[in-house]
């Protein structure tokens, strides 16, 4: 497992911010992305909630350079498989089943699964897991309820998401148990719609600037 948390940390460490997308039309999947990475993020996930999702990572694999193309919200076996098949080169999960554990055990491809409770916590680590999806962050109890617990589970690192946007992500990123976070703001739906890529660029490089 450690190659795998290695790899996934080399992922995550690369920008403070991870774009989490929705993504309606796969058209616009390759401009956001440029705009996206332009801006300095990129690692982008792209979440399996609508039916262009797969053609959506597949573009962004192949044409965007510099991007790391991740798929999200996956909930099953197949769904993880359509995802690497589709150029993935990390799994995002809400949550956790053993059917997941299982199935990420089978591929070299990471997998950021979801937690939100100590015992979620403790039992993906009996599982060689070390970074986690804090997921949903904000309504499971923020960073208070993060940095508690950053003691009794030391050695956990996580990537919070949900609910996160500028005015809050360094109360996160300030934690010493948070890699990065994960939010959609950056990537807001009617800048997409208008073909705004200079505009998302913008809200790109402001997430970008939390490293410092």
């Amino acid at each position: 497992m450690s190659a795998k948390t290695d790899k996934l940390l080399s992922i995550l460490k690369l920008q403070p911010v991870v774009p989490v997308l929705v993504i309606d039309d796969a058209a616009s999947a390759v401009p956001l992305a440029r705009a996206l990475v332009a801006g300095g993020l990129k690692a982008i996930e792209i979440t399996l909630r609508t039916p262009a999702a797969l053609e959506a990572i597949r573009a962004v694999a192949n044409e965007v350079e510099g991007a790391v193309a991740g798929a999200g919200t996956i909930l099953n076996a197949a769904q993880f498989e359509e995802a690497v098949a589709a150029g993935s080169q990390f799994i995002v999960s809400p949550g956790t089943t053993q059917e997941l554990i299982d199935v990420a055990n089978d591929h070299e491809v990471p997998l950021l699964p979801g937690a939100a409770t100590a015992s979620e916590v403790m039992g993906l680590r009996e599982e060689g897991y070390d970074v986690m999806k804090f997921f949903p962050a904000e309504q499971a109890g923020g960073a208070a309820y993060l940095k508690s617990l950053s003691s009794p589970l030391a050695g956990t690192m996580f990537c919070p998401t949900g609910g996160i946007s500028l005015a809050n992500a360094r109360d996160y990123l300030t934690l010493p148990n948070v890699v990065c976070v994960g939010g959609s703001w950056v990537a807001p739906k009617d800048l997409v719609v208008r073909g705004d890529w200079a505009g998302i660029t913008k809200l790109a490089a402001e997430a970008f600037a939390l490293k410092g």
